[in-house]
């Protein structure tokens, strides 16, 4: 045992474990755990172990669930679903409040349970998850209060299913759940099979707050149940989870007509400047670390900082969850574990060099616990360099100029997160708006808040922010459209349609406009329209379409140029000396497969929202629009639509609309035709999970602008801390 005066020397500490009575005594009361359906949990049938990752021992028996668990979820969901979209959101409002008071009161038994489920640090669950899970709720009850002015006329989804991931499970759960309820909606819950116990203990506490039985439903279970849920008669789905599993569900759900909101997979960028304060970054990549940052690291301060680095992770406490003193409990599966090691042995193989700590504590024999690490000398090519999951293992590249930094930073398919490092705040402001991720950090890392978007980029993830992901579009009157045909693209030779497309990809210049300048653009071209009314309604009257559909138009053209200059971009103060800013970013280079049956209307229904807010757009025109063209394309020329801005292919719809669906230059696609060629859109978008939209068979006079325009844009959010 050491002495008092060694102890001061080291300032070491011994350890401080938590009792988690509570939790066992909740596990206790309720084992074996079976699915809660119907407002009661059920028996436990086909009990499996589920094991304490920290030590292997045994927590719990809890139900493996089958498709007919899912089905008797859905239905008691469907049963609800009536009476608790029919509330007025006041009451809604009321029931997330004493919920969220609830929460409150037993958060300490759910911080124990999310720390046995998952191995995280108790400091961490207590602290920090638990907290900010239950201010989703809070947050929500206000939105709800608020939801018939800010979105009139809007319906719930009715039945979403809820897919939970194995890390961070509450929080991810609460950020779901919260809106969801808020809405109006009635939910299936499925938690990852390695964490149940905080969906079923939340389950348990909706009961006690007088939740209607139906409501909350949760199912439990392996990963097969994912795809059983994705197929089930429910109207939405939310997935968290890694990228590969995303895009089986984007293909079985592909042409349903159900709602998808994906949150996939990323390792987030940590750029770090010469100037940056170094120590305070070293800390900003400890608190990311189960996350895998990619550090891109100025060569000027290369070697201080990989010291500095080195020197951290040495002093970090990786060992019992339940330690007060633990800073890391990091345990994962055995098979991902397996797959972290073989990965970074592929890293070392490819030439990167594997750092690893003589950790203070010993990690226990019989734990799943996986080592951090810090692979040097990382380049591109290198496999490690953008593969999604490495444990607490992070990559290190160097780069010589701000312009490397961005190119280092966006190679990669992903664009979850990224964190900017500068006392430049200049520098790191421009950098910030150049990084292609959903959130970025400066000089700071891993902050969220209820209200401020957290969308992925890219295969990050598919879904739009908050409430409004929860909320059906309005009902538009339908309107027929043919059939899809199909022709063989070997038969139609080089495709236009690639061409138009790389014209696109070099007029970024067009997205980098203010919203002033697209304003004027897109006025001038309603003005153009209007001199040629009367004769675009005549050509118009002569193909058998409504001669109406140009003033229509022209009405439609001027309302897109005011909206491009009000913009969407808000700031929030989520907390004391910190600025998030939400801003409206547009896709980049959009593909739109316009309708047939209105041919000018559903066209300046869908390219001018898309326009007005900075996006470069390739449409594919209904084949009665070829005789008017050329005219279109004059005017759009005279207005000062500078080109690739808008490329107009005529062609076979449903041929091309596959090779916008593949091809990796188009960020996001549109198809207004039927069911069978929006099922094929989807489909063939699923490789490169690009974003899709498949309003199909409405009339366009009824489709309300602001839903397109939301369409239209994605979010950014950046935070910005400030002062001393």
């Amino acid at each position: 045992m050491p002495s008092v005066t060694e102890i001061l020397e080291m300032m070491d500490y011994g350890a401080a474990p938590v009792s988690d009575r509570p939790a066992q005594d909740w596990l206790k009361a309720h084992s074996p755990l079976g699915h809660f359906i119907g407002g009661a949990f059920t028996e436990a049938a086909n009990g499996q172990a589920l094991p304490y990752p920290a030590t292997g021992k045994e927590l719990a028996q809890v139900a493996e669930g089958s498709a007919d668990d899912v089905t008797r979820a859905v239905a008691s969901a469907r049963a609800a679903a009536p009476g608790w979209a029919a509330l007025p959101p006041h009451e809604r409002a009321e029931h997330l409040t004493k919920l969220a008071a609830l929460l409150r009161k037993r958060q300490e038994v759910l911080a124990q349970l999310a720390t046995r489920e998952s191995g995280r640090a108790i400091h961490t669950t207590t602290a920090t998850d638990v907290p900010e899970a239950i201010a989703q709720f809070t947050h929500f009850a206000h939105r709800a209060e608020l939801l018939d002015e800010t979105f009139p006329g809007r319906a719930p989804h009715g039945i979403v299913g809820i897919i939970l991931p194995v890390q961070r499970a509450f929080v991810t759960l609460a950020a779901k759940v919260a809106p969801a309820l808020a809405a109006g909606n009635t939910l299936v819950l499925k938690p990852a099979a390695e964490a149940p116990l905080t969906a079923l203990a939340f389950a348990a506490i909706c009961a006690e707050a007088g939740l209607p039985a139906g409501v909350i439903n949760v199912v439990t279970g392996g990963a097969e149940l994912d795809q059983t849920l994705a197929e089930a008669e429910i109207e939405m789905l939310s997935f968290t989870g890694p990228t590969e599993a995303g895009r089986a569900l984007r293909i079985a759900t592909a042409g349903s007509g159900k709602a998808l909101a994906l949150a996939l997979g990323g390792r987030p960028p940590h750029l770090i400047f010469a100037d940056a304060d170094l120590d305070a970054a070293v800390e900003g990549v400890v608190t990311a670390l189960e996350s895998s940052p990619r550090l891109l690291v100025a060569e000027a301060v290369l070697e201080r900082f990989t010291q500095k680095l080195t020197r951290r992770l040495e002093t970090l406490r990786i060992g019992d969850p339940l330690d007060k003193g633990t800073d890391l409990g990091i345990t994962v599966p055995p098979s991902h574990l397996a797959e972290i090691r073989a990965r970074i042995a592929q890293g070392v193989e490819a030439g990167a060099e594997l750092v690893q700590p003589n950790l203070s504590v010993h990690l226990p024999k019989n734990g799943q616990f996986c080592r951090p690490g810090l692979l040097l000398h990382v380049f591109p090519a290198n496999p490690c360099f953008d593969a999604e999951t490495l444990g607490p293992t992070t990559t290190l590249t160097s780069f010589r100029t701000p312009a490397e930094a961005v190119e280092l930073a966006n190679n990669s398919r992903f664009g979850r997160a990224a964190a900017v490092w500068s006392e430049n705040i200049t520098l790191a402001t421009d950098i910030a708006a150049q990084i292609e991720t959903g959130t970025v950090w400066i000089n700071s890392s891993d902050l969220s808040a209820p209200g401020a978007p957290q969308e992925g980029l890219r295969e990050s993830g598919v879904s739009q922010a908050g409430l409004a992901a929860y909320l059906a579009p309005s009902t538009v009157p339908a309107l027929p459209e043919p059939p899809a045909v199909m022709i063989p693209e070997s038969v139609l030779g080089e495709s236009d349609v690639a061409k138009a497309v790389a014209q696109a990809e070099k007029a970024g210049g067009w997205s980098q406009k203010t919203g002033a300048d697209r304003a004027q653009v897109l006025r001038a071209f309603s003005a153009e329209l209007a001199v040629q009314q009367a004769r675009i309604a005549e050509r118009l009257q002569s193909l058998g379409h409504d001669p109406q559909e140009a003033a229509q138009a022209i009405r439609l053209a001027y309302r897109c140029a005011a909206h491009a200059e009000t913009g969407a971009d808000e700031a929030l103060r989520p907390a004391p000396k910190t600025l998030a800013l939400a801003q409206s970013l547009p896709w980049g280079v959009l593909g739109v497969a316009c309708p047939v049956t209105q041919p000018l209307l559903g066209f300046a229904a869908l390219v001018l929202p898309a326009l007005a807010m900075g996006n470069r757009v390739v449409a594919i025109s209904a084949p009665s629009l070829a005789q008017i063209l050329p005219d279109l394309a004059q005017m759009l020329t005279k207005a000062g639509v500078p080109g690739g801005v808008l490329s107009l292919v005529n062609g076979p719809r449903d041929t091309w609309v596959q090779t916008l669906a593949r091809h990796d230059g188009v960020a996001a696609l549109w198809y207004a035709g039927n069911a069978e060629g929006a099922a094929l859109a989807e489909r063939q978008s699923a490789g490169n999970l690009k974003a899709t939209w498949c309003p199909t068979e409405r009339d366009w006079s009824a489709q309300p602008l602001s839903e397109t325009l939301a369409q239209a844009r994605q979010s950014k959010t950046i935070w910005l801390p400030y002062g001393a």
